[in-house]
């Protein structure tokens, strides 16, 4: 999967980023790179969250998908 993300310079200095495919992944470093590292960890986190407000009916089949 790739994702595009948006890295802006932030007012106190430092940088901070997000990635609009990903509503509320956003993270923020004192450098390009370290903006870089936290953004793999953002959306490794933000994919790893489960939906608990969905409840699978009897009928309904639930399977994990990898990306």
């Amino acid at each position: 999967m790739t994702l595009k993300a948006i890295i802006h310079d932030a007012e106190e200095g430092g940088f901070w980023a997000e990635v609009p495919a990903l509503p509320g992944c956003v993270t923020q470093g004192e450098t390009i790179a370290e903006v870089q590292a936290n953004l793999r960890e953002a959306v490794d986190l933000w994919l790893s969250v489960e939906d608990e407000t969905v409840k699978a009916g009897k009928n309904d089949r639930v399977f994990e998908l990898s990306v």
